[in-house]
């Protein structure tokens, strides 16, 4: 019964250092906090593949190839049970999370055709199988497709934050591409890469959670607040699995983002401190490529310098502050459940 909610950990679960009996019951806990919106997060997948439909077959054929290639659905989930804590008890709740879920599916259809990855969860990415030019389509066709399934609702609001986040994520990639291959990237604008990329999506889809219930400007706000800090965190552990995990749990290369050029937390705190792993990323970013020594050597400086570590507490601080936010509602199961995600 657990599976339909294994994506969500499932990273983390595998993640190095890890007890994995710990995390076998912390995962566990969190299926079962989450048991209450299982039916609609079921709905959410009809929702999507009802309205990924068209008169040209070619689309619902890549939209559906997109969809069940997997995928964590941890956003339609944080909607949900913000929808739930806040109240609210009608049925619109699926659709919306179906919106952010052509959202979040719209920039990875994207993201694979910028990066000319190969590879999307374990298997072929829908530009590979398609050819770069219909893709591009397809991602358009999800962006346009998920304001009309919000305007069906007639409800402006939701659409300004859908297009501000959706925005946000734009002037993210945008703004990534003028920052690849820049190994003196910052912190600061690497966290800023972070928060228009991945965080405002979740900060969006907790708040439209809240909006569909009764609630205050304030606790709008204090969703807006939870879901960033928890994509804050959510994205600065995905970018240490790069570091830690395994290929075939990850379903992708490790070691692609800095083969990319992408600069991430852990490399850059490493560059700071220690001449031989700023030589070592310099080389494997100008030549896009890594020998298995080099790579190990990278791990290796990177844990003597403890900067998975220092990735890892800046992760944890986001998490306490998303935990934070949720005191602006009453104790409640939802509530609960949402305070127990981050962890």
């Amino acid at each position: 019964r657990t599976g339909e909610l294994s994506p969500p950990l499932q990273a983390v679960i595998s993640s190095e250092g890890v007890n994995p009996l710990a995390q076998k019951a912390s995962y566990l806990t969190l299926a079962q906090l989450f048991e209450p919106i299982r039916d609609d997060l079921k709905k959410v997948e009809t929702e999507f593949a009802r309205h990924v439909e068209s008169q040209v077959p070619l689309i619902p054929a890549m939209g559906k190839y997109v969809q069940s290639g997997g995928g964590k659905r941890i956003r339609p989930a944080v909607l949900l049970m913000a929808a739930r804590m806040s109240g609210y008890t009608g049925s619109e709740g699926p659709l919306f999370g179906s919106v952010v879920e052509f959202i979040h599916t719209a920039t990875l259809v994207h993201d694979d055709i910028i990066d000319e990855s190969e590879v999307r969860r374990g298997r072929q990415a829908a530009h590979a199988k398609w050819g770069n030019d219909v893709t591009v389509l397809l991602g358009d066709f999800l962006y346009i497709k998920s304001m009309q399934m919000a305007l069906s609702r007639d409800n402006l609001d939701f659409i300004k934050v859908l297009c501000e986040v959706t925005l946000r994520m734009i002037e993210g990639e945008i703004y990534q591409l003028t920052k690849n291959g820049v190994v003196d990237l910052t912190e600061e604008e690497h966290l800023d890469i972070v928060r228009r990329k991945t965080a405002y999506l979740f900060a969006g889809s907790a708040k439209i959670g809240g909006m569909l219930g009764p609630t205050t400007p304030e606790q709008q706000q204090a969703l807006w607040d939870y879901g960033f800090y928890i994509g804050m965190a959510f994205q600065l552990v995905d970018d240490l699995l790069d570091y830690t995990g395994e290929e075939v749990v990850l379903g992708k290369p490790v070691g692609g983002d800095l083969r990319e050029g992408k600069m991430t937390l852990p490399v850059i705190h490493l560059l700071q401190r220690d001449p031989r792993g700023a030589a070592l990323t310099r080389k494997i970013v100008a030549e896009h490529d890594a020998t298995i020594e080099e790579w190990r050597e990278l791990r290796a400086l990177l844990t003597q310098h403890r900067s998975i570590d220092y990735a890892y507490r800046t992760a944890t601080d986001f998490v306490a502050r998303a935990k934070q936010a949720l005191y602006a509602f009453p104790q409640s199961a939802a509530r609960e459940a949402l305070e127990f995600l981050p962890d």
